[in-house]
């Protein structure tokens, strides 16, 4: 209860902008914020990829913002996110990017989103890149599903998709996917959602991810399981084993600059391991919805700045 009422009221108070000036100005935000996020450019994204190329860890790129609002600002961002797949492909690294789609206009328009989206799945195409679209809060569930699912029939190796585990249609949303064959990356879920829309208890949230998961591994393509939590870590290892899951379907996810050590034991024990890199100045609410999800990480790093 009180993980929840903590995160709850850290995303209540994230989005006012006095919130934001204030901790955007705080030297211990400015900590924080280097341990999360790879830097403001790209030029910073792709040496932290190749830093964690060389330690035998893949990344996905995730250059952060969201919610754009005028055909223009889409445009740059479809710019933007084709200069880092070029940019990636050019460095030798996995084209490999994740992206929101009211960066890409669905805020002015469905039709504005898939239309940006093809431009960039076109990009990907050309260097046989990879697209995940991230999944934003419950009012854009539904309308990213279906943009995705659209773009999945003219793309379907360069395209996929994230689902929430704790949103309460998500064991609908795993089997419809898993039907049109499309990736799926697995998260517990980061924004505060009502309890008519999504779980609330860590635990519960838990046994919907293990249950998913569960279903991804046995059926899913090439399923993404991102999480940090030893238990569920272990549950998936597990799992996959029982069911005789080659270790070469699936891959493990985690953000960038959370539990380095696991990752790299993973790494070392022959599992996938994909970090989450984001970068850009618009870190705020990434940041805001990181700390909410796990406090632990707040704990984390300030033991490191500490000692």
């Amino acid at each position: 209860m009180m993980s929840t009422l903590f995160r709850n009221g850290i995303l209540a108070v994230s989005d006012r902008a006095e919130v934001e000036r204030a901790e955007r100005g705080s030297r211990l935000s400015q900590r924080l914020k280097e341990r999360f996020v790879a830097g403001d450019s790209l030029d910073e994204a792709l040496a932290a990829a190749r830093s964690l190329a060389n330690q035998g860890l893949t990344a996905t790129l995730d250059r952060l913002g969201e919610n754009v609002l005028t055909r223009d600002e889409a445009s740059r961002a479809v710019d933007a996110y084709a200069d880092t797949l070029r940019g990636l492909a050019r460095g030798g690294l996995e084209p490999n990017i994740s992206v929101k789609l009211t960066m890409l206009g669905l805020d002015i328009d469905d039709g504005v989103a898939f239309d940006n989206m093809v431009s960039l799945l076109e990009t990907a195409d050309t260097v046989e890149g990879f697209v995940r679209i991230d999944m934003e809060g419950s009012a854009y569930t539904e309308r990213t599903l279906g943009v995705a699912e659209a773009l999945h029939e003219r793309f379907p190796e360069r395209v996929g998709t994230v689902i929430q585990a704790y949103l309460h249609r998500s064991d609908r949303d795993v089997e419809r996917l898993i039907e049109r064959g499309m990736r799926v990356r697995l998260v517990k879920g980061a924004y505060a959602e009502p309890a008519d829309i999504a779980l609330q208890r860590p635990r519960e949230i838990d046994a919907a991810f293990v249950r998913l998961m569960e279903r991804l591994l046995e059926d899913g393509r090439y399923p993404a399981i991102a999480t940090h939590d030893p238990a569920l870590i272990r549950a998936t290892q597990g799992i996959a084993v029982r069911m005789g899951i080659d270790r070469r379907r699936w891959e493990f996810q985690m953000l960038y600059g959370v539990r380095r050590d696991a990752q790299r034991a993973l790494v070392r024990d022959g599992f996938g391991m994909r970090v989450y890199v984001p970068f850009g100045a618009d870190w705020y609410p990434y940041f805001s919805r990181r700390i909410a999800e796990r406090p632990a990480n707040l704990l984390f790093v300030l033991r490191q700045l500490a000692s």
